[in-house]
């Protein structure tokens, strides 16, 4: 079994387990599956407080399908939840990611 089909099961046997969801995003992101990535890195957010690595990965999926808008609002609200938790250098990342957007 594959890491994606691993995580892809763990995520239907348990849909309320964010590690779940989170390591099955990270597989489909990994895999250039972004569409199917956004969906599940939304699920996890739906279910975490993430720290900001899943907002700015949930950014990268939508800025690769061509939605800027939407990168650029989840690498806002990354920007938010790393300064919230004392992720100074992803605030910094994601700003960046951000000014990259409008380019």
């Amino acid at each position: 079994m594959d890491r994606i089909d691993y995580f892809a099961r763990l995520a239907a046997e348990s849909p309320d387990e964010p590690r779940a969801r989170y390591g099955y995003a990270t597989e489909l992101r990994q895999a250039g599956r972004h569409e199917e990535a956004v969906a599940e890195y939304r699920a996890y957010l739906a279910l975490a407080d993430d720290e900001g690595a899943a907002w700015g990965s949930l950014g990268e999926c939508l800025a690769a399908l061509g939605r800027p808008d939407e990168a650029a609002d989840a690498y806002l609200a990354g920007i938010d939840a790393a300064a919230r938790h004392g992720h100074a250098g992803l605030v910094g990342d994601f700003e960046q990611a951000v000014e990259a957007l409008g380019e």
